[in-house]
């Protein structure tokens, strides 16, 4: 069984890991080599999905995964009042990795089998790679190729006129384990805790009306701070923000993933575990095949999107909500946001709720 994979991101890369454990030839097709992944961007993995990712693609040393035990939401306009506390006394709610530490990890691990190889492509090697049919299933990771503007361009897409700065500061040890977020009159603050010393920052900034330089993201940073005694920064990086949901996920033997598929804000955090999810339920769809000893065909690719499609598109569309109820709250100066955490925050059944939706997404 062979399967091509386009595209050497953390997505390639996790699903090849969790491939070749099931004994398939796996090859990567990249534009370039990745050597500098950005040191400041990271990722938030929940309980459950750090739990299939240790068990079905790659056990993470202690050292690279800082646990979090408690998120709390403030507004801008109640800094020392929580307008929303979640707390499970049980376990950890979710992980806070770096993007470049888990790439090398999975690279390197990657690099040492034999059933996998990675190849640097050309433009016109996409139409080669085609025209051989040498793979069983091509799974496409790549938005910018040939392949996805020619069988993927139909989607549900939004431009939400947002910027995310992302960066990394040193500051005096303390107890670290609460991710803080902030709703400000510019956007969301998010402080993700990656050690007792290191806290990453995501801040999602609207620029429909002001374009902001990074010595004006940084005082912001600074103003919102809500505990830490800053040493120093780490460079800044920023992304532009917008949503999309794929219309068809597959095309004859090619199967779209990743941010191809579906891609949302970053206000929650749950960019990654949707792909992960996503790796869960198609692999199940492949180990049942291989344990029923049939060939691995497009049927795989219908099977895949039939299970999936609508509980990313459900959930996606709630992540949408967040923000939108966010954005109204905006035009109302806070008033609303904090109405409704209040009423949220009471209902204990509601938040945990939340909590398993956030840990395990939609069950449907």
């Amino acid at each position: 069984m062979n399967i091509c994979i386009i595209g050497g991101g953390l997505t390639g890369l996790s699903l090849a890991k969790n491939l070749i454990n099931k004994k398939i030839n796996v090859h990567i097709y990249q534009k370039t080599k990745i050597n500098n992944f950005s040191p400041t961007r990271t990722i938030g993995i929940s309980k459950n999905n750090l739990e299939y990712f240790e068990k079905e693609i790659l056990l993470l040393p202690k050292k690279n995964k800082w646990k979090i035990k408690k998120i709390e939401i403030y507004s801008e306009k109640e800094k020392k009042h929580k307008i929303l506390n979640f707390e499970d006394n049980k376990k950890n709610l979710f992980y806070i990795i770096k993007n470049d530490e888990i790439y090398k990890l999975l690279n390197n691990e990657l690099s040492k089998n034999k059933l996998f190889k990675k190849i640097t492509v050309k433009k016109n090697s996409y139409e080669e790679l085609l025209k051989k049919n040498s793979y069983d299933l091509i799974i496409n990771c790549e938005k910018d190729n040939p392949i996805s503007k020619k069988n993927f361009v139909k989607k549900i897409n939004k431009d939400y006129k947002n910027i995310a700065y992302t960066t990394i500061f040193e500051h005096k040890k303390l107890e670290n384990n609460s991710a803080i977020q902030i709703f400000t009159s510019l956007g969301p603050i998010a402080f993700l805790p990656l050690s007792s010393t290191q806290t990453s920052v995501v801040f999602s900034i609207d620029v429909k009306n002001k374009i902001y330089s990074d010595s004006d993201v940084l005082r912001f940073i600074n103003k919102f701070n809500p505990k830490f005694q800053i040493k120093k920064f780490f460079k800044l990086n920023n992304f532009k923000l917008e949503s999309s949901n794929l219309r068809k996920y597959y095309h004859k033997n090619i199967l779209a993933f990743g941010d191809l598929l579906h891609k949302i804000h970053p206000l929650a955090g749950q960019g990654f575990n949707m792909t992960l999810r996503d790796i869960k339920d198609l692999s199940k769809i492949i180990q049942d095949k291989i344990d029923l000893g049939l060939q691995l065909d497009s049927s795989i690719l219908e099977e895949f999107q039939n299970k999936t499609k609508n509980k990313n598109f459900i959930f996606s569309t709630g992540i949408d909500f967040i923000y939108e109820i966010f954005n109204f709250d905006k035009e109302y100066k806070g008033k609303t946001l904090n109405k409704i955490f209040k009423v949220f925050g009471k209902n204990k059944n509601l938040i945990n709720s939340i909590i398993k939706f956030a840990d395990k997404g939609l069950g449907i």
